[in-house]
This record gives structure tokens, sequence and C-alpha cells, in this order.
């Protein structure tokens, strides 16, 4: 049942009945700023297969610009931590009642949720009872944690559209079509990245540099930034002339991370805060210290040798540790995509920053480990880079058009 969508791409038709032909409806909800992405280079592909498509739904600046009429827009839904969930519980209900009978009433030929799957499950399955068939674009990671999730997924949507490789197997074992289209910052990212044109960008110069990223959210920071950049400083002491940069993700992280540089005596050059620019960074970089999640694929299409280091509060460790709620060894997707361990994964109380800067220190004393290490790298990437948007666009037409049943 599970399958990687075929390179060929024909154009589906539409469906035919008794009825008399329509436009395609196509919805689709996306609830953050990488969901939006994603939505919008699946609105343009299918746009380019059916210009006369309608699209409806919930998303950000960039679906609306790919064509989608927004009832709502995506930042209704970026709500995080769950006190901040319970504070917004009462409007986010009442959104998604609102969502879910106007998609009724629109009878829509397919729905898509894109990401956000605790808002989008509950829609999704709503939906799929009432005869609408659905859709779900971005895998949780059933790989890492919970596989049995994947048959509940599978109540809510009639097709998964999976990232990476290894998902469309977990899915199958629970009876559930799922497909592999590839990632789209694959997609994105050339295979070989100029390194030279990045330091231009940045300011950088032929030095060595080490790039910082201590995670995207105010409790990653908060746990991850003062052990990083230590790190970061017992390498500047040991590597002459490091360039050290660290690009914040948003103002409340660079409010974060001030006062934390202030405080701390850095060698010639001062390290560097960035206003975002972590691609650029990353790219610059002869090697990156960061935060175990996506940044880590972000770092493996950048090339770059990497240190990966997580912290979670102390009874969340506990709790994972106690329930055996993890089920992979391996936390840094280019270690799971590779099966092996390429980069160096510090946890919880493993994550200290002498610990940190010895791991990225090995990096720069061994420049041949490098080299071999960007082989590897652009393997992965080869096998990622799938054309994602087109293949998501040819998975959500199939569908459509199939029988009614089970998947096809």
């Amino acid at each position: 049942m599970a399958e990687t969508i075929s390179a060929s791409r024909p154009l589906p038709e539409l469906r035919t009945g008794a009825a008399p032909a329509r436009p395609l409806r196509i919805a689709l909800v996306a609830g953050e700023a990488s969901g939006d992405a994603l939505g919008a280079g699946l609105v343009s592909e299918l746009r380019r297969r059916h210009p006369d498509a309608h699209f409806a739904g919930i998303g950000g600046p960039a679906m609306r610009a790919a064509g989608l009429d927004a009832w709502f827009d995506a930042s209704e839904l970026a709500v995080m931590g769950l006190a901040e969930v319970l504070r917004h519980l009462p409007r986010l209900l009442k959104l998604r009642r609102s969502l879910r009978q106007r998609l009724l009433d629109w009878q829509p030929d397919v729905f898509v949720g894109i990401d956000a799957p605790d808002f989008n499950l509950g829609v999704e399955r709503w939906l799929k009872q009432r005869g609408v068939r659905t859709v779900h674009y971005v895998s949780p990671s059933v790989w890492a944690w919970r596989e049995q999730r994947a048959a509940k997924i599978g109540a809510s949507a009639d097709r998964v559209l999976c990232l990476f490789p290894m998902e469309p197997a977990i899915y199958a074992r629970h009876g559930v079509d799922a497909r592999f289209v590839g990632h789209p910052m694959a997609d994105a990212l050339p295979l070989q990245p100029d390194r030279e044109a990045a330091r231009a960008a940045l300011g950088l110069d032929r030095r060595p540099v080490l790039a910082v990223l201590p995670g995207s959210r105010m409790g990653e920071v908060g746990r991850l930034a003062a052990p990083f950049i230590e790190a970061a400083r017992r390498v500047a002491e040991q590597v002459p002339d490091l360039q050290v940069v660290i690009p914040a993700a948003n103002a409340a992280c660079r409010a974060a991370l001030e006062p934390l540089l202030a405080s701390t005596s850095f060698p010639s050059p001062p390290p560097r805060l960035l206003d975002g620019q972590a691609r650029e960074a990353m790219v610059a970089s002869d090697v990156v210290l960061l935060a175990s999640g996506t940044a880590t694929l972000e770092a493996m299409l950048a090339k770059r040798p990497m240190v990966v280091g997580y912290k979670v509060a102390p009874l969340s460790a506990w709790l994972a540790r106690k329930l055996k709620l993890l089920k992979v060894t391996r936390f840094a997707l280019p270690n799971i995509l590779a099966n092996e361990d390429l980069a160096p994964e510090l946890m919880q109380e493993d994550c200290t920053p002498e610990r940190l800067a010895e791991a990225v220190l090995a990096w720069f004393k061994h420049p041949d480990a490098m080299a071999t290490l960007q082989t590897r790298y652009v393997d992965l990437h080869a096998q990622l880079r799938q054309d994602a948007s087109a293949r998501a666009a040819d998975a959500v037409l199939s569908l459509i058009n199939a029988p009614l049943g089970p998947a096809a």
C-alpha cells in the first residue's frame, strides 16, 4: 500500500459521472510559516495542472499569493505550549466549528491538512466521516514515538504524504495509504552550496566560522543558549581567529541571547548576533552547533559538519524514559536518514559546554572527516530531492480520481 509517486506525473483527468463537471474545489489548512510554504508549493502545482481550480481554507501570505482564498489566516492557528493552547481554546474551538461547517457547505473535492496535526487531524476525521476525501501532508514523527498513532492518523486521512522515505512502511503496517513525496527543502537547496557567496553576504572572511543555533523557540533558547555559548567560547580559545555567528530566530530570541553574550568573554573577533539568516550562517560555516530538530536537516542539506545538542525539562525527560515513549536511539534527522551516527548527539545530561566543545573541536581537528561526510550528505540530499510539490499534487489529484472505497 505504501509507495513512491511515479516521477512521470501524467495529468489526471477529472472524475466523470451524472453531474455536470465543475472546476475542482480543493480545501487546504496550514497553521504556521513552514506549512504555508508547503501549501504554496502544492497550490502552485495544482493550478498548473488545473488552472480553473478553486482553492480555499486557512493559509498565510505565501498560500494567498499562490491563489488560496483564505477564509482565516494561518496565524490564528499558530499557538504553542499548553498554557497558550488553554488560553486560546475557546477561540480555536469556535474557529474549528465555523471552518468545518463552511467546508461542508462548500463541498470540496478533497481536503488537505498541512502539518498542524492537533488541529487538522480532527477536522480531517470529521470531514472523512461525511464523505469528503482527506489528505494529511507531513507525517507526524511516528518513527520516533507512539507508532500506533499511524492507525489513528489513517482514521482521519485517506492518504498521508510523507517527507521522509522511511515513513510509508510504518503506515503500511497499519493499513494506511502513505506516500513518500520528498522534502521541499531538499528541492530548494543546491546539491553544492556556495559557501563563498554565503560568507560574502554575511560579511565573513576566509577565517574559520562556527555557526551556533540554540533553537527557534524560547523554551529551547532558555535551556540551550548558555551551554552552547559557553561551548563556543571554549572552541574560540583553541581555534585562532574563529568567527562565531549566532542567528536569532526572532526578536524574543535575540533579547534572550544578548545578555548571555554580553556576560561571556570571547577572544577576538567577538561573536556576531544575526537577525535570522540561519541558512546563510550554516552554508557559510565550517562547523554548526545546533539544537535537535528540523535545523539538523537544513545543516545536512548545507553539507556542513554538525554537533547536535538538546535538553527538555527534567520531568519530561524522566517521563519519556519511564514510560518508554521514545522508539529511537538517534534523534538528529541526518543520523536517522542514514541509519548511522554521522553527527555527534549530546542529549540531556550530556549536553554540557565541555562535551559540546570537545565534539565541535573534533571536526576542526579532522578536516579529512569533513570531506568524507560531504559525500554522504550529498547522497542523502539526492534521496530527498524528489520535486516534492509536484509529487504531492499528483497524490492529491489521484485520490480525487480514485474509486470510492479502499485507498487506490
